[in-house]
């Protein structure tokens, strides 16, 4: 029989909790979602803006968790053998997560982080990592205050990688998460302007980025973009933390150096030179952001001891996800349609870097190119400006026709030539019956804009749209 995650003992011991159950007791997961929790795991009860955690634990355990940790005030339970009592259910996750790091001996730590390509950058690590050993990844995009202590809690003390992704909207926010996760090798994707509206300027957000050495191991490695404006800010602060530094890009004296990449729109093939030793390889998602930072991914691959080889050729695996470039072909008796989803988040970077994949489709495929875009969110008083700054993108990309909505995405719009102007609405809600009876098969549509814009629905109306209109032909 495998050994547990945790034993209830253990999970006394590191939350100061009480409860009546045995200490022997296996848990072999750690949720605070109890409609996804998986039998034998333990609920944690936490208390959030909008909903208590302690509302759900009858729930929970009606769904075959092991154990439900709630407060020490949570009101006597039926279930009351399957609790276990801490000050506060959110320490309790963050010492959990402490505790995972701590037994964690044998295993090399990885922190991302970046104004933009960490989940890709986290996902793709964890592709390359596993032909040479077991990997822990943060799921989703768990990189804050709760997903960090809840990535952690949730790794097994025998795991050969773990990999921990790590976001911040404002300053101070990375400490505490790069002291929870003490990783060895830290990378930073890039340094962008995003999140301005609390940040007085880019430079500002890099110092923030930089507090991912914070927590760095003594001995630690920092990878850092070398073609990046604020390479050396990042440098300077990751060396008064007794860093090693290893560069990344297109940059001369990079460590790890690309050399040839040829860009299409189903994936690229690259060759790099890494710490000395020249790859090729792969990459099976499009986009040349990709590219840069798959060479964050071998740099930090061939530091953790992984196989450089191994790690190079699974990268061909890497593909893009929902909500983040993930492409739907919906065949139809007029024709095909393809619809690109950017719409997890948006911000100047990744908006550009979505546009030029929509430009790398050949119109052989697909004849005409659309951009379906809301705000970006965030930005604070250059909003406006980095709105209309996109339309040299649009122009470069050779996008046909924008549909957009939003107030910051209408100073992009009315810069728009007429032709090439679709329709605007300052709703999203509202976009959807303009933008159907505007698409047609032989279109690619690519939708994006940030998560609280609400472009996912567009996508989803999208594709029951021409899947019905498929069925009824």
């Amino acid at each position: 029989m495998a050994e547990p995650l945790w034993t209830l003992g253990e999970m006394r011991k590191a939350t100061r909790g009480e409860g009546p159950a045995p200490a022997s007791l296996g848990i072999d997961g750690i949720s605070i979602d109890s409609r996804s929790l998986k039998p034998d795991d333990a609920f944690v009860a936490l208390r959030g803006p909008n909903r208590d955690g302690h509302a759900f634990v009858a729930s929970a355990v009606e769904q075959g968790a092991a154990l439900a940790i709630v407060d020490r005030n949570f009101p006597p339970s039926p279930h009351e053998e399957k609790l276990l009592r801490v000050e506060d259910t959110m320490s309790a996750l963050n010492d959990l997560g402490r505790e995972s790091r701590a037994r964690a001996t044998k295993t090399k730590i990885i922190a991302v982080t970046g104004s933009a390509g960490k989940t890709g950058t986290k996902e793709a690590l964890k592709l390359a990592l596993q032909p040479s050993g077991t990997v822990h990844a943060s799921a989703k995009s768990h990189n804050n205050h709760w997903g960090v202590p809840l990535s952690l809690a949730n790794m097994r003390r025998d795991t050969t990688f773990g990999v921990f992704e790590a976001g911040m909207n404002h300053a101070g926010e990375l400490i505490g998460l790069s002291k929870l996760i003490r990783p060895q090798i830290a990378i930073v994707t890039t340094v962008e302007p995003v999140h301005l509206g609390f940040f007085a300027s880019v430079e500002a957000i890099a110092d923030a980025k930089a507090e991912i050495f914070q927590g760095l191991e003594p001995g630690g490695i920092a990878v850092l973009n070398r073609d990046n404006p604020h390479f050396e800010r990042l440098r300077r602060e990751a060396e008064k933390r007794g860093a090693k530094i290893v560069a990344f890009g297109e940059a001369r004296d990079a460590d790890v150096r690309l050399i040839e990449a040829n860009v299409g729109d189903d994936g690229s093939d690259v060759t790099v030179e890494v710490i000395g030793k020249t790859v090729s390889y792969r990459i099976g998602a499009a986009g040349r952001h990709l590219v840069q930072n798959s060479l964050a991914v071998l740099a930090a691959a061939k530091l953790a001891g992984a196989d450089l080889a191994l790690a190079a050729r699974a990268l061909e695996n890497w593909q893009a996800e929902a909500g983040r470039g993930r492409r739907f072909i919906i065949e139809g008796p007029r024709g095909r349609i393809a619809i690109i989803d950017e719409s997890y988040n948006a911000n100047p970077a990744s908006m550009r870097a979505a546009l030029a994949i929509l430009g790398l489709v050949p119109r052989s495929e697909f004849k005409r190119k659309v951009a379906v875009l809301g705000d970006m969110l965030e930005l604070g008083d250059e909003g406006a400006n980095l709105h209309t700054g996109l339309a040299q993108a649009i122009d470069e990309s050779g996008v046909d026709i924008v549909f957009a909505s939003g107030p910051l995405m209408g100073s992009l719009y009315q810069a728009l030539p007429a032709n090439r102007q679709g329709g605007y609405v300052k709703a999203p809600e509202e976009l959807a019956p303009i933008l159907l009876a505007g698409v047609k098969p032989g279109d690619v549509v690519m939708v994006k804009g940030s998560f609280g814009s609400r472009m996912a629905p567009l996508v989803e109306a999208l594709k029951r749209h021409f899947e019905s209109a498929n069925a009824i032909a």
